[in-house]
């Protein structure tokens, strides 16, 4: 990829401005694309729906809704890293455009596309500020993507409900908040609280000018809910996948020794009022 990023220094909770960081993020995360495929591309698949590391798919847990009812409408992947779940919808004949912020993961999508010789129309965009006009989707949705990393997740919200046609879904899987209270380790070890949950300071990442190169931003499942709210969106559903006994993947914080005691994901389903 054509993007670089500095070495990271030093890394830990403390303040940052958000703007700087949420740019940072981006920037890291396009410059990673390549190394985070070769590491988790087959178990995400280049063509299939994942929702998490706990590795619910969209064909077992049906959370857009039935595939049958999803043909004919328009579907948006917001965060979409290599576009690998909007590819998996397009390869069932669902009409699904793709997005995210990093131009080195739409570089990968493009990649995938013509190994998998299934294209999927994606975009270079900031979810905080979507590329279409309103009441555009029918449906929307994020498997871990944008809203972690940028220090107003509302506003993705917002956008995701103005592009949204009216009774339109939008669901996303984040990171369980629940999580931000234990160490990023996912055996016995990470079983003990070291943050209070109730703790909203950053994590980041810094180069040695003290610069952010990464950075996630922590939210209770009440400030999901508000922002949720706030954006005029109704929560449908929380569901909080619990870990198969026959995976043994360890990915990152999450893994099976851990995983089988705390939940690791929270994804929300959420619809835009009728008009």
């Amino acid at each position: 990829m054509s993007d670089e990023h500095p070495a990271m220094a030093r890394a830990g909770y403390t303040d940052v401005d958000g703007a700087a960081a949420a740019r940072a993020t981006a920037r890291w995360w396009s410059a990673e694309a390549s190394d985070y495929l070769a590491e988790h591309g087959a178990f995400l698949g280049d063509a299939d729906f994942c929702w998490c590391p706990e590795g619910l798919r969209e064909a077992d847990a049906a959370l857009l809704g039935p595939l049958p009812g999803l043909r004919g409408r328009r579907v948006l992947e917001v965060g979409a890293g290599a576009a690998q779940c909007s590819r998996w919808l397009a390869a069932r004949g669902v009409d699904a455009v793709a997005t995210d912020v990093a131009p080195g993961m739409v570089e990968a999508a493009a990649a995938l596309d013509a190994r998998t010789g299934i294209t999927v129309p994606a975009r270079v965009a900031d979810a905080r500020e979507l590329p279409f006009e309103d009441a555009t989707f029918d449906v929307a949705f994020t498997a871990f993507g944008a809203i972690p990393f940028v220090p107003d997740a509302d506003r993705v919200h917002r956008e995701v409900a103005r592009v949204l046609r009216p009774g339109g879904l939008w669901v996303f899987s984040v990171t369980h908040p629940l999580r931000w209270a234990f160490p990023d380790d996912p055996t016995a070890a990470g079983l003990t609280v070291v943050r209070s949950y109730f703790d909203r300071t950053p994590y980041v990442e810094e180069d040695a000018a003290g610069e952010p190169v990464y950075a996630e931003f922590h939210r209770t499942f009440g400030d999901h809910v508000r922002d949720v709210v706030g954006a005029g969106l109704v929560l449908l559903d929380v569901v909080e996948p619990e870990w198969p006994d026959d995976l043994e993947e360890v990915w990152g914080g999450w893994g099976p020794e851990r995983g089988r005691l705390l939940p690791g994901t929270a994804i929300f389903r959420t619809r835009k009022p009728p008009a």
